[in-house]
C-alpha cells in the first residue's frame, strides 16, 4: 500500500436550506459559508479541496474556478482542484487558462480532475450535440494535453476552430499543471488513462470499492504497456462521507440532506428513491459510505486504499442540502484533526 495518500474534500455547493427555518439559504450566504469550509480544511491540515461543475438549479458550482480562486486569497497550503471539469462542454484553452491563473493565485496549488460529467444540461446550455458525447471529450483531452506541455500549439479537430503556432498564456507556476481524469465504471475510460498516463480519479457513489479492483488493475496494467512508470500511473478515488463525534450522529444527521438531494435525481432518471436501508448498507463496513466517528472512518478509508491496491488520495464528498453550517464545520474539523493523523501514522507503520 503507498504511504502517499492525501486526504481531502470536495463539494458541489448545494444551494442549501435552512434545517431550522425550512426556506433556503441566500447564494451569496452560501458562498460564504463554503469559502469558511475551505479555509478550515486548510487550517485543519487536509490536503485537498476540490470543487464540482454543474449547470443547475439545485447547486452552485457553475464556475469552479472563480470559487476556487477566491478560497486561494483565504488559504496558504490546501491543494484546490476541479471536481470534475466538464470538459467536455469547455474550451481547453479557456480551461487552461482558468487554471493557470488560479496556479499562480495560489502559489502554485491548484489542479484539474477532468471528465464528461454524470449530467447533461451543459451540453444544450453551450450549444453542443448530446450525440458528440465520447467524441467531443476525446478531441478535447487531447487538445488540453497539448497546451499543458506546450505554449505554443498547433493543432486542429472536428469541433473547435484550429491553431496554428498559437501561443496560450498565462503558464502555471507548477512546471507541469496536475491533471487527473475523472471516471466512472467505464473500462474504456481507465484504459484511456493508463495509455495517457494520467492520474485516475474514480467516483464511487454507491456499492462496495473493492469491485473497482479489476478496472484499477486494467488502468495500471495500460499504463506500463504503454511504458509510464508505475508511480505516474496514481489513483485516486471520490466518496460519499461525513464524520460525526459518533457513528450513529454522523448517520442520522447526514442521510436527511443525502436523501433529498438523490430522491430528486433518482426521479429525474427513472430510478427508485434511496431508502435509510441502502443507506445504512452502504456505509457499513464494506460499503463505499464513508460514515461514522473517527476511528471507523479511518479505518474504512484505510481499507479502502488497500483493497484497490493502494491510493494516492481519497476525497470526501460531504455535499448536503440539509445539514447545518456548524456540523459541517464540525466535520472537517474531525476530518483533519482526528482521521488524517489515524490514516498517516497507520501508513507510517505499516511501511516501517
Amino acid at each position: 500500500m503507498s504511504n502517499q495518500l492525501l486526504i481531502g474534500i470536495d463539494s458541489f455547493v448545494a444551494a442549501g436550506i435552512d434545517p431550522a427555518t425550512g426556506q433556503p439559504i441566500g447564494p451569496a450566504d452560501r458562498m460564504q459559508q463554503l469559502l469558511e469550509e475551505i479555509a478550515l480544511a486548510d487550517e485543519v491540515g487536509l490536503d485537498t479541496f476540490g470543487i464540482g461543475e454543474h449547470h443547475r438549479r439545485d447547486f452552485l458550482d457553475a464556475a469552479p474556478a472563480m470559487i476556487l480562486a477566491a478560497a486561494a486569497a483565504r488559504t496558504k497550503r490546501i491543494h484546490l482542484n476541479s471536481a470534475v471539469t466538464v470538459l467536455s462542454a469547455d474550451d481547453p484553452v479557456r480551461v487552461f487558462q482558468n487554471f493557470a491563473t488560479l496556479d499562480l493565485l495560489s502559489q502554485g496549488r491548484a489542479a484539474l480532475i477532468v471528465g464528461r460529467g454524470s449530467f447533461t444540461e451543459a451540453f444544450p446550455l453551450f450549444g453542443l450535440n448530446l450525440n458528440d458525447y465520447d467524441s467531443l471529450f476525446t478531441e478535447k483531452l487531447d487538445l488540453l494535453l497539448k497546451i499543458r506541455d506546450n505554449a505554443t500549439v498547433t493543432w486542429s479537430g472536428r469541433h473547435r476552430a484550429p491553431l496554428k503556432n498559437q501561443g496560450i498564456y498565462p503558464r502555471p507556476l507548477q512546471e507541469k499543471l496536475p491533471i487527473w481524469l475523472g471516471v466512472g465504471g467505464t473500462p474504456e475510460s481507465f484504459v484511456r488513462a493508463g495509455t495517457l498516463g494520467l492520474p485516475l480519479m474514480i467516483a464511487i457513489i454507491g456499492g462496495e470499492p473493492h469491485r473497482f479492483r479489476p478496472l484499477v488493475d486494467l488502468y495500471r496494467e495500460a499504463g506500463r504497456r504503454a511504458g509510464h512508470p508505475a508511480e505516474q500511473l496514481k489513483v485516486g478515488v471520490h466518496l460519499f462521507g461525513f464524520v460525526g463525534d459518533t457513528t450513529q450522529q454522523a448517520a442520522d444527521d447526514f442521510y436527511p440532506g443525502y436523501a433529498k438531494m438523490f430522491a430528486t435525481i433518482s426521479k429525474e432518471r427513472g430510478f427508485p428513491a434511496p431508502t435509510r436501508g441502502q443507506y445504512d448498507a452502504t456505509r457499513g463496513p464494506r460499503g463505499a459510505f464513508m460514515i461514522g466517528d473517527p476511528e471507523t472512518v479511518a479505518a474504512k478509508l484505510l481499507a479502502v486504499s488497500e483493497s484497490l491496491g493502494g491510493l494516492a488520495r481519497i476525497s470526501i464528498q460531504m455535499t448536503n442540502l440539509l445539514l447545518p453550517h456548524a456540523k459541517m464545520l464540525h466535520a472537517i474539523e474531525l476530518l483533519g484533526t482526528r482521521v488524517a493523523p489515524l490514516v498517516r501514522e497507520a501508513l507510517a507503520v505499516a511501511k516501517a
